[in-house]
């Protein structure tokens, strides 16, 4: 069963969501990476909604989604997710963030750990500094819009391996890029900039599993080593991929969250 919608936050922000899955399944939350939209979790949704009931949303600024002004901060990323279940009458659920996602999912479950049951954070950080090279990449996409960074981007994206073998995933995820609102984009890249999940990682006692990429060049496996190991009890799992694994190895990654999720259950 399907279905779609819009929330609206006590800010005005509107966020697109969809559900898929059998009506009255644990529900997955499946949070999107900087830069793409819902439509990331495509190798992922027809997997996993035939054990949960999969819910999708467009991050403030991406998507759907609406792209508010200024900058963000990930205390506002969080809240929107918190505003999400609040809206859908969802009091507990799985999560699985990439990148982006995965800040939102450690900010979760710092701060709402009640709202959370098992929490998959792949190709992400506590974090991304040094502040000054997001300000850069701010600042570009501010001036000349998302052309300026988006080739580089996607290069950190897939290893070229991938990108080669398959065209047509690398063209979508390039058109998606070019398509976000700079806006949204830079806002975005404010609350990774501004992000210092490091104090709070030592505290977070959700069971977690860390997917690293070994050929990941934004978040390197020293990240996801770092970020398991300040985790109490956190799994690490390393998949060969650069910073999309769920898009470049998803039955690997796939077998890896369902595993995982149902050992919770």
């Amino acid at each position: 069963m399907t279905q779609t919608g819009i929330v609206t936050t006590e800010d005005g922000c509107r966020l697109a969501w969809r559900l898929d899955g059998p009506r009255g399944a644990a529900v997955l939350l499946l949070s999107n990476s900087l830069g793409t939209d819902m439509q990331m979790w495509s190798q992922q949704v027809e997997t996993f909604a035939a054990r949960y009931r999969v819910l999708r949303y467009d991050t403030r600024g991406h998507g759907a989604s609406s792209v508010t002004p200024g900058d963000y901060g990930l205390d506002r990323l969080g809240r929107d997710a918190v505003a999400l279940l609040d809206a859908l009458d969802i009091e507990r659920t799985y999560y699985c963030g990439v990148s982006l996602g995965g800040m939102i999912g450690q900010w979760l479950a710092h701060r709402v750990p009640e709202r959370l049951t098992r929490l998959v954070l792949s190709n992400t950080s506590a974090f991304m500094g040094p502040p000054a090279s997001w300000q850069t990449r701010i600042d570009a996409v501010r001036r000349a819009g998302m052309e300026a960074i988006a080739e580089a981007v996607l290069s950190r994206w897939l290893t070229e391996r991938f990108a080669a073998a398959r065209p047509d995933l690398a063209a979508a995820l390039l058109a998606t890029l070019q398509a976000t609102d700079p806006q949204g984009y830079a806002g975005c890249c404010a609350a990774i900039r501004d992000m210092d999940l490091r104090p709070a990682a030592d505290r977070i006692t959700t069971p977690a599993l860390v997917i690293g990429g070994s050929e990941d060049p934004a978040t390197p496996p020293d990240h996801a080593e770092a970020l398991a190991r300040h985790l109490q009890g956190a799994t690490l799992l390393m998949l060969p991929t650069a910073h999309l694994a769920n898009i470049e190895a998803p039955s690997a990654f796939n077998a890896a969250v369902l595993d995982f999720l149902s050992a919770g259950r």
